[in-house]
């Protein structure tokens, strides 16, 4: 197992013009374990304690439409971006992009995900948008629990 003191804890970064939201994690299961979690739509809400939740298929090119309980009054539609099969997924809309990276190490999987939020109009909106630090820690720990829990 290779952890780090920074394991599953989210940092942020601001610009004028976008926040940028990173976290990585060791998870004790295989790529493939995780990468079923990750990409099975119908489940995701079983073990995503902050989806509330997610309709559509994850596949490349496909939208899904996604509550998410930072603002449950809102539905967001988002296109899957990137679909590499057990090692990234991107997806986001015109604001956003999600990437979500897996590579193998010793014992597991490094799985990083990084969320960029900008462009012209980000300083118009950024005030409404909500910090996501502690909504990543709960998705990767959610995601971990899930994960190592397949794999025993």
């Amino acid at each position: 197992m290779s952890t780090t003191a920074s394991d599953g804890v989210a940092s942020t970064t601001r610009t004028t013009f976008s926040r940028s939201t990173r976290i990585a994690q060791h998870i004790d299961a295989d790529a493939a374990t995780v990468w079923r979690l990750l990409t099975t739509a119908a489940e995701i809400p079983r073990w995503n304690s902050t989806v509330v939740s997610l309709d559509g298929q994850i596949a490349l090119g496909s939208k899904i439409k996604l509550v998410s309980t930072l603002d449950p009054s809102r539905t967001f539609s988002l296109k899957i971006k990137e679909f590499e099969p057990n090692s990234r997924l991107t997806l986001g809309n015109a604001m956003f992009t999600r990437t979500c990276s897996l590579s193998g190490e010793a014992g597991g999987t490094r799985v990083v995900v990084v969320e960029r939020i900008g462009g012209p109009f980000y300083p118009f909106v950024a005030r409404k948008i909500p910090p996501l630090d502690e909504n990543f820690e709960q998705v990767n720990a959610d995601l971990k629990k899930a994960a190592e829990a397949a794999a025993s």
